[in-house]
Parts: structure tokens; C-alpha cells; sequence
């Protein structure tokens, strides 16, 4: 994997969170020498699962989201969980913040549910997507040409289906961030 060194990347998360879809890549971008930054709706805390039914651990917030700018990182992550992705999609600010993101250039990342707010702000279309397997409809319906990889690359995104793909997922990423500090929308 490549280093990162001197690149903050952030984690666009809330309740409901996949743990390891937040824990690998925050590790394995501490590993590779960035900074790992949690933004959330949510103020101080945000719980974490383990699937959709059981609680997990919980974390602390760095950064609240209404005053996160996407100008301050070089990168995002977008984890899954059903109930994260879901809420966030339809999140005003964190439709703004994933799409400049894109409009920036800057490498995005999603994994599981995570594309899913993708399709709210009009960033699939035109691109090479996975995902958990449910979201193949609405991603396809946005534009998007999805596919069954364990990881993508497709235009500055890279998108993976589960936890399963988290090493080829946190790889694709990190490689992205190291190529390039802004990549064509």
C-alpha cells in the first residue's frame, strides 16, 4: 500500500456505522502515515454495529458536520451500515459535503451501503460502481454501471461490497490518495 503521509482523510459517519468498515480504513490510514478525521451529524459520539442488529463499540466525533469543510481534507471515506447510509443520503449537509468532494476532485471512497448517498447527489452516474448487493438497483437507476468486485476504481471513487473487501477496499484507496492530491471528476 501506498503512504499517505501529511494527508488528513475523512470518515463521514453516524449511528449505525459497520465497525469494521470505520476501524480498517481509520487504521490502515494512521498505518500508512495520514490523519484520520470523524465527521458526523452527530455532536459528540455516534454507536457503532456489528450488522445491522447487534451494538457495537461507540466513538468519539472530531469534527461536527455542519462545520466540516471539505477543503480541509484530501480525501473521504464513506462506510457502510444500513442505518449510517441511510440516514446520511438524506442528510443536507452531508449531501454538500460528499459533493465537494467530487466537484474538488478528491479521492472518495465507499463501501457496502455507503454509495448509497451517491444517488442523492447525482455523483454515479457515468461511473463503475459495487456495492452490497441491494443497493444494485438504485445505483444502476442513478447511472451508474455496477458490477461484482470486491473493489472499484472508477473516476477518483473507489467502492467495494463488505467487510469482506476491506483489504482490497483500504488498498484501492490509499493508492488513489498517494497517486495524486486531486484526481479528474
Amino acid at each position: 500500500m501506498s503512504h499517505i503521509t501529511g494527508k488528513k482523510i475523512a470518515l463521514l459517519v453516524t449511528n449505525g456505522v459497520e465497525q469494521p468498515e470505520l476501524t480498517e480504513p481509520l487504521a490502515a490510514v494512521k498505518e500508512h502515515g495520514g490523519t484520520p478525521v470523524i465527521v458526523s451529524p452527530k455532536e459528540d459520539r455516534i454507536q457503532a454495529m456489528k450488522g445491522d442488529w447487534e451494538h457495537a463499540d461507540h466513538f468519539d466525533v472530531d469534527v461536527h458536520l455542519p462545520q466540516a469543510d471539505a477543503g480541509d481534507y484530501d480525501g473521504l471515506v464513506l462506510p457502510g451500515g444500513t442505518l449510517n447510509a441511510d440516514a446520511l443520503r438524506i442528510d443536507q449537509d452531508a449531501q454538500r459535503f460528499v459533493k465537494a468532494f467530487f466537484d474538488a476532485g478528491k479521492p472518495v471512497a465507499a463501501i457496502c451501503h455507503g454509495p448509497w448517498i451517491l444517488t442523492e447527489i447525482g455523483a454515479a452516474s457515468g461511473r463503475t460502481v459495487t456495492s452490497y448487493p441491494s443497493l444494485k438497483t438504485d445505483l444502476t437507476n442513478a447511472g451508474a454501471e455496477w458490477v461484482d468486485d470486491s473493489a472499484v476504481v472508477s473516476n477518483g471513487l473507489v467502492t467495494s461490497r463488505t467487510p469482506d473487501d476491506l483489504e482490497d477496499f483500504n488498498r484501492s484507496f490509499l493508492d488513489l490518495v498517494s497517486q495524486s492530491s486531486e484526481v479528474p471528476a
